[in-house]
C-alpha cells in the first residue's frame, strides 16, 4: 500500500460494469460521546481531487483544503447515528445504520460500494465491497473520511458550546484524561453513550 489511496479499487469496479462507485467511511466509534457520523462519496473520475488522504492523518487545516477541492466535483452524503441509537443497538450496528443514512443522502444512488472495514452493513441499495484500511487505499473512500471527520468535528465543536467543560472542541468526545476528569467532576451529559463503559460505571457504580 502506497503513502497516497488511488482509484484501482473504483476502476476495476468500472471494468465490470459498475457506473457509478461510491467510498463509504465513518468517524466516532470510539468517543464516548456524540454522534457515529458516516460519509458517502462518488467522484468524477474526470476530476479527482489531488492529495487525498485518510483524514487521521492531516491536519485539520489541510482537510478543510481537502474537503473545498472534494465537494467541487463529488456527489456526497453524511448520515449520523445519535447516541441513544448507539445505545439501543450498539456500536457497531449504528455505525451501520449511519453509513446507510449516508448512502441515502447522495443525490443519485451508487452502483456499487466501497466500505471502509472488514464487515458490510446488510440492506445496502447495491453490490458492495469492504476494504481493509480502505480510507489509505481508496480516493473515494478517503475523501469520505474527510467529509465524516470534518462533519463531525464542527457537531462536536458546536456541542462543546451548549456543554461547557468537558473539551469537546479539542477531543471530540474521545476519552482523554481532560474528557474522564470533566465526567467525574461535572457528570455526563445527555450527548454521553451510556452503554459505554465509563458512563455506565458512573451511572451504575454497582454493576459489572
Amino acid at each position: 500500500m502506497g503513502e497516497f489511496p488511488d482509484f484501482q479499487y473504483e476502476q476495476a469496479a468500472m471494468e465490470d460494469g459498475a457506473l457509478r462507485v461510491v467510498g463509504v467511511d465513518e468517524v466516532g466509534r470510539g468517543p464516548l460521546c456524540g454522534p457515529v457520523t458516516a460519509a458517502a462519496v462518488w467522484l468524477d473520475p474526470q476530476h479527482l481531487p489531488e492529495g487525498l488522504r485518510d483524514s487521521k492523518r492531516v491536519s485539520a487545516r489541510a482537510r478543510a483544503s481537502l474537503l473545498t477541492r472534494i465537494e467541487r466535483h463529488a456527489d456526497f452524503g453524511v448520515g449520523h447515528a445519535s447516541p441513544a441509537e448507539i445505545d439501543a443497538l450498539n456500536i457497531l450496528q449504528a455505525t451501520f445504520l449511519a453509513m446507510r443514512r449516508a448512502i441515502a443522502a447522495l443525490s443519485v444512488p451508487p452502483d456499487y460500494v466501497l466500505i471502509d472495514g472488514n464487515r458490510l452493513p446488510s440492506d445496502l441499495p447495491c453490490p458492495a465491497e469492504a476494504v481493509v484500511k480502505g480510507d489509505g487505499r481508496s480516493v473515494s473512500i478517503a475523501a469520505a473520511s474527510i467529509i465524516a471527520k470534518t462533519t463531525r468535528d464542527a457537531i462536536m465543536a458546536d456541542l462543546a458550546l451548549k456543554y461547557p467543560g468537558y473539551g469537546w472542541d479539542r477531543n471530540a468526545g474521545y476519552p482523554t484524561m481532560c474528557h474522564l476528569n470533566a465526567i467525574a467532576k461535572l457528570g455526563p451529559t445527555p450527548e454521553h453513550r451510556r452503554s459505554f463503559k465509563p458512563i455506565r460505571k458512573i451511572l451504575c457504580p454497582d454493576s459489572t
